[in-house]
């Protein structure tokens, strides 16, 4: 469990910025390098990758207006959990008597 919230997070945090990628292959093309295809290659992976993040991505099966109403519903739990938390914060049961 530890391992999978951790591959997690490191995927979050993973840079998906394709420009690196594409100033090395220009580079590469400067130099009449034969590292031009290895590049491509690399390029060529990280846009795999990205679409199956947003392939993966929760929610992208619903239309916009149907995660629209989602992101309502949410705040409206969220607003009403509010209200009760502030309600249960004033009944003053969860003040601690001061020691003397």
């Amino acid at each position: 469990m530890m391992a999978t919230a951790q591959t997690t997070q490191e995927k979050e945090n993973e840079d998906w910025s394709l420009l690196p990628l594409v100033h090395d292959i220009i580079k590469c093309m400067d130099k009449d390098s034969q590292d031009v295809h290895q590049e491509l290659a690399k390029l060529k992976s990280k846009i795999q990758e990205a679409r199956e993040q947003i392939s993966n991505m929760p929610g992208i099966d619903c239309s916009p207006q149907e995660q629209q109403q989602q992101l309502c519903t949410l705040r409206e739990q969220v607003r009403t959990k509010n209200q009760l938390l502030h309600k249960y914060k004033g009944l003053c049961m969860f003040d601690v008597p001061k020691a003397s």
